[in-house]
């Protein structure tokens, strides 16, 4: 038993030896600048419908989202999302973009079985999971909202 012990710990300060160490502070850096650079892009785009199709500000938010997403799925269908977020990391993922992203490349990875099994069954796997919660969570502050406000 106890030379099993030293065996992992030997196992353990060797594996730690050989370990690449991961740049934090550039992660960060890049996940900062790209997840920006995306919000930058949405903040032009909804400028855009402002602009040139006469929304107001409370309405243009949601075409912005919608064209973030046909962007983002459009990118994904090519390959250049994928290489993109390898760069980006975090920045990529926590946008709308990255959500369109889940669930196009999980539609891609399973077309094979077919558009019902494998396109739409696996494309809500991951996304599924964000769909119920965030519409429970809107529901719960809206029933928070009615009880303490009112209509």
């Amino acid at each position: 038993m106890a030379q099993d012990k030293k065996t992992q710990q030997a196992y353990s300060q060797l594996a730690k030896k050989h370990e690449k160490k991961r740049p934090v502070a550039k992660n960060c850096l890049f996940a900062f600048l790209f997840g920006g650079g995306i919000c930058l892009i949405g903040q032009l785009i909804q400028q855009g419908y402002i602009d040139y199709f006469s929304f107001t500000k409370q309405t243009a938010g949601d075409p912005t989202v919608a064209t973030l997403v046909i962007i983002a799925t459009f990118l994904t269908g090519l390959g250049v999302y994928d290489k993109f977020s390898q760069l980006a990391g975090a920045g990529s993922a926590v946008p709308v973009t990255g959500f369109a992203n889940s669930m196009a490349s999980a539609a891609i990875e399973h077309r094979t079985e077919g558009y019902v099994l494998g396109v739409g069954g696996n494309m809500f796997k991951l996304a599924g999971s964000v769909i119920v919660f965030g519409t429970f969570a809107a529901f719960l502050i809206v029933l928070i909202r009615y009880v303490t406000v009112g209509l």
